[in-house]
C-alpha cells in the first residue's frame, strides 16, 4: 500500500507507528515536536510552525530511527491527510 502526497511515497504496509504532531517554535530559533493536544492547550504561549504526520517503520519497542514526516501547513490539511491515509487501512 503506497500512499503518495506531494510527490513523496509512504509505504503504509511497513508502518509500525503513525501519529500526528505539531512542530512548535522554541527559544533560540529551534523547533520541537509536541502532541496536538499540548499545542492546543498552550496555543496562547507557543507558535505552531507547521504540523506533521509521522510514519515510523521500526519494530515496536525499538528506538525509532527509520521515520518519515509528512509536513502540513495547517491543522485542517493534516486532518484531511489523516482521513486519506485512513482509507488505505480500511481496504
Amino acid at each position: 500500500m503506497i500512499y503518495t502526497y506531494k510527490n513523496e511515497e509512504y509505504d503504509l504496509s511497513k508502518v509500525t507507528r503513525l501519529y500526528p504532531a505539531a512542530i512548535v517554535e522554541v527559544p533560540g530559533g529551534d523547533t520541537a515536536q509536541v502532541s496536538l493536544e499540548w499545542a492546543d492547550m498552550k496555543k496562547e504561549k507557543v507558535t505552531v510552525a507547521h504540523y506533521v504526520l509521522v510514519f515510523d517503520f521500526d519494530p515496536v519497542g525499538e528506538v525509532p530511527v527509520n521515520r518519515k514526516e509528512l509536513r502540513c501547513e495547517t491543522q485542517d490539511e493534516l486532518f484531511a491527510v489523516m482521513q486519506e491515509v485512513n482509507t488505505y487501512f480500511k481496504k
